[in-house]
């Protein structure tokens, strides 16, 4: 018995060895190198897809955009947006003729995201930022042109803090005359506008506390039209050469403070309600065009981003330009604006101070979530896209081995009838019709693409492993 028993045990041990060594030679066969997908199926992200954006898959484990900021992983849109305001995926040529421009509105964090311009994009030619200057250069690949206008780059060149109606017909020319005389040719460029929002109550506090340690901004130009604004329709708010130390009280009873609504005034068409003449429409007729104006403006922007939504934010910027950052962004909450106590009661009444900065800031939320969801939606796509080719060549690699000569069993030969063509079967067409659908289904949107994100990643996840069974079985 205990030969009968040795010997069993021998030949299992071999028979395991056998099929191991097997398995191996198969596995080598058919990912050889360190390109085999199948091997990291348990190790990747969820809801990565395997493709995602530069940010998404330097995050590692876990989603990084689901948590950010105490932000709920499921989005209920209030507005309604066309395809076209959600899909921003911009054809910027960094070696042609293009410029971003970007706008910048005071205390939203706008300093920050310009460095990020200027130090923190991989590029074939990236800027050159020498040590003691604020500006950098920030040339095309083999040539002596800008392809950035901001603050860190072309400093101030249409006034500081130049707002949508001042940038929008003074960066064209500018940008003319920078150019070399030999090279200069017609405005045929694209001017791709960017810029970032704030929640309006912290972005009050914080020009207040700027402010309030001496900042004016007295150098800004508010053209509009071809001139600038009479004392008599820009009056100032201090009597001296600044308004350091005003009290928070203070600086909200002054009518003429520019703080209050000043995003929705920045965005604007300020032309539309005849510039800072304040007698030519009653105050809730102009704050309502101006909001509409504003919006459409951010709408039509090629990117914008929010100061509460800094990863989303270096996401969207990403995808849109298809540029990616060195260095994630980081999420900073320690400021001085949020060191300040408020009462509800106070910030109420800025609340009301600034009506059409809270509106233009919900319905900008909502457009840049949705954008978002939407980014992501299509990332997801491409991704199951991609996973669909690799099974396709994987099966393709695996089949021709599998039928070689001396491999599996060999086919039988089945007697040939010959069919009419009324008889003849028509499945490739069936089969082709079938790709086309397929396609088609995949390109639709009519279905609300932002409720079930958490249960599509499980599903793609799902997916993927029982594709890789049905492979294993193919074998």
């Amino acid at each position: 018995m205990d030969e009968r028993s040795r010997s069993s045990s021998s030949r299992l041990l071999v028979a395991l060895v056998t099929v191991l060594l097997f398995g191996a030679i198969v596995l080598q066969y058919v990912c050889p190198g360190s390109d085999c997908q199948l091997l990291r199926l348990g190790s990747s992200a969820p809801g990565d897809g395997g493709g995602g954006s530069p940010t998404s898959r330097a995050a590692g484990a876990g989603d990084p955009y689901v948590a950010e900021d105490g932000a709920l992983a499921r989005f209920v849109p209030r507005f309604h947006f066309e395809t076209s305001d959600l899909d921003r995926v911009v054809d910027f040529n960094i070696k042609g003729d293009d410029v971003i421009v970007f706008l910048h509105i005071q205390k939203t964090g706008g300093t920050t995201f310009g460095r990020h311009l200027v130090r923190n994009i991989q590029l074939e030619r990236p800027c050159e930022c020498r040590a003691g200057q604020k500006k950098c250069t920030c040339y095309r690949p083999g040539k002596r042109e800008t392809w950035l206008f901001s603050r860190f780059s072309t400093g101030w060149s249409c006034g500081l803090h130049a707002d949508w109606t001042e940038l929008t017909n003074c960066v064209p020319s500018v940008m003319g005359t920078r150019e070399p005389s030999e090279t200069r040719k017609a405005p045929s460029r694209n001017y791709y506008y960017i810029t970032i929002l704030r929640d309006p109550v912290w972005r009050y506090l914080s020009e207040w506390r700027h402010v309030q340690r001496g900042a004016t901004w007295k150098a800004s130009l508010h053209m509009c039209d071809g001139r600038a604004p009479t004392l008599a329709e820009l009056p100032s708010c201090y009597p001296g050469d600044d308004w350091s130390g005003c009290s928070l009280e203070e600086f909200m009873v002054c009518p003429h403070n520019l703080a209050n609504n000043r995003q929705t005034r920045m965005l604007a068409d300020l032309s539309l309600v005849g510039c800072y003449n304040l007698t030519a429409m009653s105050e809730n007729q102009r704050g309502a065009v101006l909001l509409e104006s504003a919006k459409r403006n951010l709408r039509r922007m090629a990117f914008f981003g929010l100061t509460e939504y800094q990863r989303k934010t270096q996401y969207l910027f990403e995808r849109t330009f298809r540029l990616a950052f060195i260095a994630p962004f980081t999420q900073l909450n320690g400021t001085r604006a949020a060191s300040v106590e408020v009462a509800p009661e106070t910030q109420q009444r800025i609340r009301e101070l600034n009506r059409w900065d809270v509106e233009l800031y919900e319905y900008a939320r909502d457009l840049f979530l949705q954008r978002f969801q939407y980014a992501r939606q299509q990332e997801r796509r491409e991704a199951r896209q991609r996973r669909q080719q690799e099974r396709r060549r994987l099966r393709a690699k695996v089949l021709p081995w599998w039928s070689g000569p001396g491999k599996g069993p060999k086919p039988t030969k089945t007697p040939q009838i010959k069919q009419s063509p009324a008889t003849r079967p028509t499945e490739p067409k069936q089969v082709e019709v079938g790709k086309n659908q397929e396609n088609k289904v995949e390109g639709e949107l009519e279905d609300p693409w932002w409720g079930e994100e958490e249960e599509e990643e499980e599903d793609d996840e799902t997916g993927t492993i029982e594709d890789y069974i049905d492979n294993v079985e193919q074998w």
